[in-house]
């Protein structure tokens, strides 16, 4: 496995992940295909301009144009100032061989070794059990159950927490 940053070539890998009833099935339902170009571009800007770590998770480095899912660390303003936060989806033909636990840990251990972004949440569904899975394997700290909004949508959550530089396993 391997991860490499997103591109504006990556429109259609997009397509199919956010688009997609059953993909975004925890997350408030598939957003339109309207805007996905641009997301892309956006989501490519700032990775190439290191201010947010959008990934490509590829299965096979033998077969680069096939990508699994994506993983992402990117730093928000709550309110109360800056969180990091990890999200991740894999696509349903890449689920259950552990790519995103690879992605999710393989992520981590480079902000652990870059000192970078500091305590990382993740906001999977409370709903999503392998997400769940995937944090408390790696090491994340359940700190509660709260309400997070995606794409404009109000989901229950799992509020997990982990300082990469201590917590990871």
């Amino acid at each position: 496995m391997q991860l490499r940053n997103v591109s504006p070539d990556d429109v259609d890998a997009y397509i199919r992940m956010r688009c997609d009833p059953v993909m975004m099935a925890d997350l408030g339902g598939p957003v339109p295909r309207e805007g996905m170009a641009d997301k892309v571009r956006r989501d490519a800007r700032k990775a190439a301009d290191d201010l947010a770590w959008f990934k490509m998770i590829i299965p096979d480095g033998a077969t680069p144009e096939v990508v699994a899912g994506t993983v992402t660390i990117w730093s928000h303003d709550t309110g109360d100032g800056p969180m990091s936060e990890i999200g991740w989806m894999v696509r349903p033909a890449f689920q259950g061989q552990g790519f995103g636990k690879r992605a999710v840990r393989t992520l981590l251990e480079q902000a652990r070794d870059q000192n970078r972004w500091g305590l990382v949440h993740a906001f999977p569904a409370t709903n999503n059990a392998a997400s769940n899975g995937i944090c408390r394997s790696v090491g994340f700290r359940l700190l509660s159950q709260t309400e997070a909004t995606v794409a404009g949508r109000v989901l229950k959550t799992n509020h997990w927490a982990i300082d990469p530089a201590k917590d990871l396993r």
